[in-house]
């Protein structure tokens, strides 16, 4: 005998072991859920994929999982069907059988004339072994018990027999109170039985049978094993035949599909081919049906399609070639026309009023000509790509100094002051000057003229990878649609309008391009008697791309980024030839993130 203490620490060691045993095989568990679990999401993934990018997946698989459960349905209630008519059948047969039976067996002891004890063991097992029907096959099993709690004396020979080494056990306690309570009535129950190393489903139909003044309740068993294994064989067949027709049809569904799928999918290609410009492909049409007709009119549809691009390509060249041509040819004929209309305006003090005043308008106009000769020069060669970027470091603030400069007497002609706001004093950026120059030139002549006399701000803020300029007036303003529209060739928001600066309606057209070159964004906002506001946002790094702009499209109304002490302000006065003046200034509050009234140019 082992002590107590000993057993309570055992216990404590198998306990502990077992909790360290159930640790390491759930940690072993996690773990391969977490590497199964990549792969799984993948698969999931390429599923989903699929079934939105493939029809023809779709189709299939769809008409796979419809005629699986189509199947499964029809299959279950089959073998439903099946298996209670079956089980009827051996039920109707057992009851019949049983009825017979307990007959035989209540007339056998009613007849019999024995009293010793071996007379009477020797006829209840002759008995119960006929109502077995032994031969080759046992036919059915019985199970013979003393009906408990009975007023009259019981037989002490006979108390209980079974066939097979079968118990009581295997009657269902509901069977038994039921015979028990029933006297003479028959009644019936599912079971199983155990049959060497297996169980088997049988019917256990149960009766009341007396033996010298003792009640006796005497089951017999019949076996199901034969017909379930019927009912096994039908539903393999069932599952069989289901799975090979559900093959099938996916077979049938995926060949129908891909003939009709097929053209649509190659319709795709070929037009996806056509508009990325290769305008020589064609669809591949057989047969005459409406597969066949609709690649027939998709092909019709495409030469058509090509010969009008042609045309329009062909029409576009001559266009291009026809303003490049002619604004070289008025070159040399419009140099002449200059030279002499600068000799009549140098001279026109001599002249009477009326000629001077001629001299006068044929000089502007002159310039004005020679502005849009050069614009439209400027836009053919974007139009022939031979337009090249020189590209090189140089402080941004040197340029709009010059810009500022070059504007100064329109703007003290039109009485508008131009300030200039930024946070830092120097950024430098990889650009072409030049065209950075003309862009900022564009836009702040622009503001002055549509500005109404009022202040015109420039602001200039950098991040980590883009510089922004904008130039804010609070003049007439603009629709948003008229922003969105403002950089196409020639158009005009209000054609009515007087130009007294000149220009020729490319000029912002003009500046798209040169800001294209770079790589980088020109944006306009305005709003109706509020003004608008420009912004131009460049790379600081030849290719660099731009993630987010310094400064936010739609102005807070002259808040600048930056604290008072960071402001650096210059200012243009409005009279003439006046000197520009370096201050710093303390009001207003740093700019909001960028929220874009209108989509990124590229």
């Amino acid at each position: 005998m082992r002590s107590l203490p000993w057993i309570i620490t055992r216990a404590r060691i198998w306990t502990r072991r077992g909790l360290i045993l159930v640790l390491r095989v759930s940690r072993l568990v996690s773990l391969g859920i977490r590497q199964i679990r990549p792969g799984l999401r993948y698969l999931w993934r390429s599923v989903l994929r699929r079934w939105r990018r493939s029809l023809e997946f779709r189709t299939v698989l769809t008409t796979l999982l419809l005629a699986v459960t189509s199947f499964a349905i029809v299959g279950a209630y089959l073998s439903n069907q099946i298996a209670n008519n079956l089980f009827q059948e051996r039920l109707a047969q057992a009851e019949s059988e049983s009825r017979y039976n307990v007959k035989q067996v209540q007339d056998t002891f009613d007849g019999a004339q024995v009293t010793d004890q071996s007379s009477v063991i020797t006829l209840v097992y002759d008995t119960l072994t006929a109502v077995e029907g032994r031969g080759s096959v046992i036919q059915r099993r019985y199970v013979f018990e003393a009906k408990p709690e009975q007023t009259k004396p019981r037989n002490r020979w006979v108390e209980s027999r079974a066939s097979d080494q079968l118990t009581v056990r295997v009657i269902p306690p509901e069977l038994r109170k039921a015979v028990q309570e029933g006297g003479k009535q028959q009644f019936w129950a599912s079971t199983q039985f155990p049959v060497g190393n297996e169980d088997r489903p049988g019917i256990a139909v149960g009766n009341m049978v007396t033996f010298n003044g003792t009640s006796y309740e005497l089951y017999l068993i019949y076996d199901l094993n034969t017909a379930q294994q019927t009912l096994d064989e039908i539903q393999n067949v069932l599952w069989a035949g289901g799975a090979a027709l559900v093959l099938m049809i996916g077979a049938i569904a995926w060949y129908v599909t891909r003939n009709v799928v097929s053209p649509v999918s190659h319709a795709a290609v070929v037009s996806e081919k056509l508009a990325a410009g290769q305008l020589q492909e064609r669809m591949v049409v057989k047969g005459e049906d409406e597969v066949a007709r609709l690649g027939a009119s998709f092909n019709h549809m495409a030469a058509s399609l090509q010969e009008q691009i042609t045309q329009l390509a062909t029409l576009s060249q001559m266009q291009q070639r026809f303003v490049s041509d002619v604004s070289h040819e008025l070159r040399t004929p419009l140099t002449t026309v200059r030279m002499a209309a600068e000799v009549l305006f140098d001279a026109r003090d001599d002249f009477d009023p009326m000629n001077k005043r001629s001299a006068e308008l044929l000089y502007h106009q002159v310039e004005r000509f020679q502005s849009l000769l050069s614009d439209l020069l400027e836009i053919s060669r974007f139009d022939a790509g031979a337009a090249v970027l020189d590209a090189e470091p140089q402080d941004i603030f040197q340029v709009i100094s010059h810009v500022m400069d070059g504007a100064a007497p329109v703007a003290a002609e039109y009485g508008s002051e131009v300030r200039l706001n930024a946070r830092q004093k120097s950024i430098v950026v990889e650009m072409d000057s030049r065209r950075i120059d003309r862009i900022l030139r564009n836009l702040l002549l622009n503001a002055l003229e549509h500005g109404e006399g009022r202040p015109i701000h420039i602001s200039v803020a950098a991040n980590h990878d883009a510089v922004a300029v904008s130039v804010r007036d609070h003049g007439i303003g603009m629709t948003q649609t008229e922003a969105a529209r403002v950089f196409d060739r020639f158009w005009r928001a209000d054609p009515a309008r007087a130009r007294t600066t000149g220009g020729s309606g490319l000029g912002l057209s003009i500046a798209a391009e040169d800001t294209k070159l770079h790589n980088g964004w020109l944006q306009a906002w305005g709003r109706k008697g509020s003004g608008s506001n420009f912004r131009l946002t460049l790379p600081l790094r030849q290719g660099g791309t731009i993630v987010k702009s310094p400064l936010q499209l739609e102005p807070a109304d002259i808040e600048f980024p930056g604290t008072a002490s960071e402001r650096h302000m210059l200012i243009l006065g409005t009279e003439s030839g006046s000197a520009p003046q370096s201050t710093h200034s303390g009001a207003g509050k740093p700019a909001a993130d960028d929220d874009d009234a209108f989509g990124e140019r590229d």
